[in-house]
């Protein structure tokens, strides 16, 4: 039988309501329903944050790991079961404060998989102090004069990695982010999401309103997605905010490239038994 939103439902949701984290979920949904893939056929990881919640309310495997670490398990399931489309979710703080050094591996290697970026420029769960991505003059319990630092910008870090894949999308623009999920879990490769995610509670300055008076669509602009370079400048712009697919490109993935992967998934070989004497005598 076709695959229908109904078949992921596992519990009502204990997000703030009006949360950003709200139209990521159905967006989801409807991404997964495009791509005909069921709750068997999809794995998720999340590190912890509001975003790690996800899993209670999806019905599909799923693994919730230490802070900042969704990627690297996301990874290792990938070796495991290079069939089964990996999706990593984080959070801005979760993914480039904790676990940065991850996120610039991870896209380095070209690992095939896809991070959900939940961008709301806060701790949302632990009661808003400034994340990464807090713009400059930001208040917050953690920086009450305001932030001085410059904030990360996920999609340069991500374009200088090596990212295949980077996108960006608004989470109010549920046909949109659909669609742009539906193009990032189908491509081969490491493919970034980056998801304007207004925290409602918290974040009283990136609001709704804020980023719907900035975003537009690069899709209605002539912007070429091969051209990194110009991937770059657009990520670069601040005054107004592109939401879209900004670069892809075809290379050759972690999973492809690693000799040990050849042939059947790991998970469906026969375990065995394994002679470890020449391997213990090498490392005495």
């Amino acid at each position: 039988m076709p695959v229908n939103m109904n078949d992921f439902k596992k519990q009502d949701s204990t997000w703030c309501p009006a949360c950003g984290n709200f139209g990521i979920w159905t967006a989801l949904k409807k991404a997964l329903v495009k791509l005909d893939l069921g709750p068997d056929q999809v794995c998720f990881t999340m590190g912890i944050g509001c975003h790690g919640h996800l899993h209670n309310y999806m019905k599909t495997y799923a693994f919730e790991g230490l802070h900042g670490r969704s990627l690297p398990l996301g990874a290792a399931i990938k070796m495991v079961n290079k069939d089964i489309p990996v999706v990593a979710f984080a959070g801005d703080g979760d993914c480039l404060g904790e676990g940065g050094n991850h996120f610039v591996h991870t896209i380095r290697a070209n690992h095939d998989m896809t991070l959900v970026l939940h961008d709301n420029q806060t701790y949302g769960l632990t009661t808003g102090q400034t994340a990464p991505t807090s713009l400059k003059g930001y208040k917050s319990k953690s920086t009450p004069s305001g932030v001085i630092e410059t904030p990360f910008n996920p999609l340069t870090l991500a374009l200088s990695s090596g990212a295949t894949f980077v996108a960006r999308a608004f989470s109010q623009d549920l046909s949109g982010l659909s669609d742009i999920l539906v193009k990032a879990i189908s491509h081969k490769g490491f493919a970034l999401v980056d998801i304007f995610q207004p925290c409602v509670t918290f974040n009283k300055v990136n609001t709704y309103q804020w980023f719907k008076e900035r975003v537009y669509k690069l899709e209605e602009t002539d912007h070429d997605t091969s051209d990194k370079i110009a991937a770059l400048s657009k990520a670069l712009e601040t005054e107004k905010l592109p939401i879209g697919v900004f670069y892809e490109e075809k290379r050759p993935s972690y999973e492809d490239e690693l000799p040990q992967l050849e042939g059947e998934p790991i998970v469906n070989r026969e375990a065995g038994k394994r002679d470890v004497d020449s391997l213990m005598e090498a490392l005495r």
